[in-house]
């Protein structure tokens, strides 16, 4: 990029001081700042800090940059105009007020190869719930810096910025909200900083890549807060297609600093062959349902979390109804640690966050009817990272080794440690079914060819896989269930044989401070 956008372009490093610099948390929900609770080497020590974008946004620029193409948002499809007219690497700096689009549904904006669209304070892109997609087209490098997206319609699973997924876009400091579908969509090498993505119907952001072909996701610093508005899982029951963010087969992402909160659903959902995940320094708090699924995926690295008051409605209502499944506010499902596929861990080790006041605890779960070639799984036509063709994945190979190990997605080498587990049940206002941990299968019915039937998977999730939990700090009335869930465990009965979880650990009725 010229000289001239650099005056605008913070270096990483900058940045991140200036989202972790404001302490406390202002919102919709004014939610208290999170309490320091030790230095990093004390289970449940991680950041104070979160990023309130949208209650305070980074103002744009006053003035266009020197070369910079104005945009007037008294002509209706200026903006889409100028980009097509404009050569590759121009930048637009769009004044202050609403600027529309053609009345049209399809009427969009194809930036060019590093194409910058920097907004005034006050410039907004109001899509006038007409317009499906805002910016779109298969151009790289694009930038967009302090500009409002907003009231477009995109239809459901896709998205209103970089529509068509390309690669090496740049969001910085916008205002994505009130559209329809998925606010941002993502492409490889991606960075998404410092943005609110908030009250969209569907996503504040769909990582999906047709080709399932994202590598090197960076989402630091964003507030991204309301999603699923449209609530899609209602809609179309058991859809798997919500969440503040939903991740698809992403292959190396940092998730920092973000502040998620008070999504319908999921904060954030990881779902499907996602590998080398490094979530770190964010604050996860009040969302309807857990505020981290980690699904039929490896390798990463979960530390350092302020993690408060998830799950209270999805907990509540299954709860509610009698089921007795754990259902956790970090939810590891067909998900573990693999040293055959390259990342930087090959583990999944969860340790220094800060669990407070949600419905449960972790979850670690692997449905033993759900493997490759079964029709039980709900990922179609996708197999595991260890085998290409999933065809292979039948009798009788799939009964010995390899394909017998290699054909399930395995819960296995997750490392639970020095976290911080607080439960106040008159907070929460739960009586029974909250306050669990959990380490279990099903019992296998499915298919009739499966390998896999009976108690097999949940001996080895809860016996053989390497999963462990240790030093550790409770508070509350914590509880465990492991191999099956009718099995629930006091903390003694969790720390002797045959399980011979959380050694090292401390347990105490109430919080200490």
């Amino acid at each position: 990029m010229g000289n001239k956008w650099l005056h605008w372009a913070l270096p990483a490093a900058s940045l991140a001081l200036v989202l972790l610099a404001v302490t406390g948390c202002t919102s919709t929900s004014d939610a208290p700042a999170a309490k320091p609770t030790g230095t990093p080497s004390t289970p449940g020590a991680r950041s104070t800090s979160v990023a309130r974008v949208c209650a305070k946004p980074a103002a744009g620029p006053t003035k266009a940059p020197a070369g910079a193409v104005t945009v007037d948002p008294a002509v209706i499809g200026d903006l889409a105009e100028k980009t097509m007219s404009s050569p590759a690497n121009t930048t637009f700096w769009l004044r202050p007020g609403k600027h529309r689009l053609e009345p049209d549904r399809y009427a969009q904006v194809m930036p060019k190869k590093g194409s910058h669209y920097l907004g005034a304070p006050g410039a907004v892109l109001d899509g006038r719930k007409v317009n499906q997609y805002a910016f779109s087209g298969t151009a790289p490098h694009v930038t967009i810096r302090h500009l409002t997206v907003e009231r477009f319609v995109a239809p459901h699973n896709e998205g209103v910025v970089n529509h068509d997924m390309a690669d090496g876009w740049v969001i910085e400091h916008a205002k994505i909200q009130y559209n329809s579908g998925a606010g941002l969509m993502a492409g490889a090498r991606q960075q998404v900083r410092a943005n609110c993505l908030r009250d969209n119907g569907q996503y504040g952001m769909n990582a999906y890549k047709t080709g399932d072909s994202i590598r090197q996701l960076v989402v630091e610093g964003n507030e991204i807060v309301g999603n699923n508005t449209d609530d899609w899982e209602r809609r179309r029951s058991g859809c798997g297609c919500t969440g503040g963010i939903k991740f698809w087969a992403v292959n190396g992402a940092d998730i920092r600093g973000n502040w998620v909160h008070d999504n319908r659903g999921a904060g954030l959902w990881a779902d499907n062959n996602n590998n080398d995940f490094r979530i770190e320094n964010n604050v996860l708090e009040a969302n309807d349902g857990a505020a981290l699924m980690y699904e039929t995926s490896y390798n990463a690295v979960i530390r350092n979390n302020t993690i408060r008051r998830n799950n209270w409605v999805e907990g509540r209502k299954y709860a509610d109804r009698g089921d007795n499944f754990p259902y956790a506010t970090i939810y590891v499902s067909e998900a573990g640690g693999e040293p055959r596929v390259p990342g930087r861990t090959d583990k999944i080790e969860i340790y220094r966050n800060v669990l407070e006041n949600n419905w449960s605890g972790i979850t670690l779960w692997e449905n033993a009817d759900r493997f490759c070639n079964s029709p039980a799984n709900t990922s179609t036509g996708y197999c595991t990272l260890l085998v290409k063709d999933t065809n292979r994945c039948a009798r009788p190979a799939i009964t010995t080794a390899p394909l017998y190990s290699d054909c399930r997605w395995k819960t296995q080498r997750v490392d639970i440690h020095d976290n911080r587990f607080v439960l106040d049940t008159s907070v929460v206002k739960c009586t029974a079914a909250c306050g669990r941990m959990a380490v279990l299968a099903n019992y296998g019915t499915y298919p009739n060819w499966s390998p896999y039937k009976g108690t097999r998977v949940a001996k080895a999730i809860t016996h053989h896989q390497h999963n462990r939990w240790h030093d550790n700090v409770y508070s509350g009335p914590w509880s465990f269930v492991a191999n099956d869930s009718s099995r629930v465990l006091d903390p003694g009965q969790w720390q002797v044989g045959p399980y011979q979880q959380d050694a090292g650990s401390t347990f105490r009725a109430r919080d200490g401070g």
